[in-house]
């Protein structure tokens, strides 16, 4: 989200300047006239060669996903499920503005309006691959679990999935995680964390799979959706996944 605020400036020329905030967030300050906004220093993810590669229709664009060679179970089961066209026309049942966007709900496909979701899935759980490699940055595709009470193993849905959305992460939150999870976070992941955010209060208890890296902005469109009390979104949001590359 950009921050704008007034300034003093009286130019009508736009210039940016790149800058680093106080915890550690590096940023664009982009400044025109009198208006000065303050917005995330922009980014291009290129995915790794090794990766699987699908396409997430929804109605507000097309997500572009790369799904991690590391993480095999979760990535050949996504495919399998997305050449089966099992989440088609699925929706994102589950919608939370600054944290997560999740679907792949079977139910979810012929669901009535205010119709309570998340319970759906294939007869089976994905044993969990939960690594030190990869990290609730936005973006992040990973499998949805039940909670430890009833899953201590963290094991994952068979088909449910969810995209981070995630907020603003400061240094002391990464290095928090360090400490109690024994991880170091690379300097690469530390970038990505400030400049698009994400949820790392997420990281090493959920399998992080895969992640978009074209059209980030189709979050921001989902995750803003006005929401009922069990946080599906008022105006059903489905999907389309097409895979490129296996």
């Amino acid at each position: 989200m950009a921050c704008v605020t007034t300034t003093t400036t009286t130019s009508n020329t736009s210039k940016s300047d790149n800058t680093t905030t106080k915890d550690g967030r590096q940023v664009v300050v982009r400044k025109a006239g009198n208006l000065q906004v303050v917005e995330p220093d922009t980014i291009r993810l290129e995915p790794n060669p090794y990766s699987a590669l699908v396409e997430m229709d929804t109605k507000f664009g097309t997500m572009k996903i790369e799904l991690f060679f590391d993480a095999e179970n979760h990535r050949a089961n996504f495919i399998k499920l997305a050449k089966q066209n099992y989440y088609d026309s699925l929706m994102f049942h589950r919608v939370m503005k600054n944290f997560m966007a999740q679907g792949g709900d079977p139910n979810s496909r012929k669901a009535k309006k205010g119709q309570r979701l998340g319970n759906g899935g294939p007869n089976y759980k994905q044993d969990a691959e939960i690594g030190q490699h990869y990290y609730h940055i936005k973006g992040a595709l990973a499998a949805a679990r039940q909670p430890d009470e009833m899953n201590p193993d963290k094991q994952s849905s068979g088909s449910q999935f969810y995209i981070v959305h995630g907020s603003s992460v400061a240094p002391g939150q990464l290095d928090k995680n360090e400490r109690e999870y024994n991880i170091i976070y690379t300097e690469e992941q530390r970038k990505l964390y400030y400049k698009l955010g994400g949820a790392p209060q997420l990281d090493m208890e959920y399998t992080v799979f895969g992640r978009v890296y074209e059209r980030l902005d189709i979050i921001d469109s989902i995750c803003y959706k006005e929401t009922d009390a069990y946080a599906r979104p008022k105006e059903d949001i489905r999907v389309k996944v097409r895979v490129i590359r296996e």
